[in-house]
């Protein structure tokens, strides 16, 4: 990335870590992030459910909780094809 953008890898390293902290903040507060060509950023929501200890075989609660979903766009759905 560093070398593509004519970056030192110490530069390249604090874009993507801004990067990373701006879509997380928007994911936090409920927005959704697209890139388009690259993908959206969006939250799922986990409904709570029963699950098996695997070691046990006893059966757990899981919470509810949220997740960070990808879903890729056309071009970068095209540049690995």
């Amino acid at each position: 990335m560093a070398e593509l953008a004519g970056l030192s890898k110490t530069d390249a390293g604090k874009a993507l870590n801004a990067f990373i902290e701006s879509v997380g903040k928007s994911l936090k507060s409920g927005h959704e992030v697209r890139l388009v060509g690259f993908g959206t950023f969006s939250v799922t929501h986990r409904k709570a459910r029963e699950g098996r200890n695997p070691r046990t075989g006893e059966t757990i609660k899981i919470a509810a909780s949220k997740a960070p979903k990808f879903q890729a766009g056309a071009v970068l759905k095209k540049t690995i094809a």
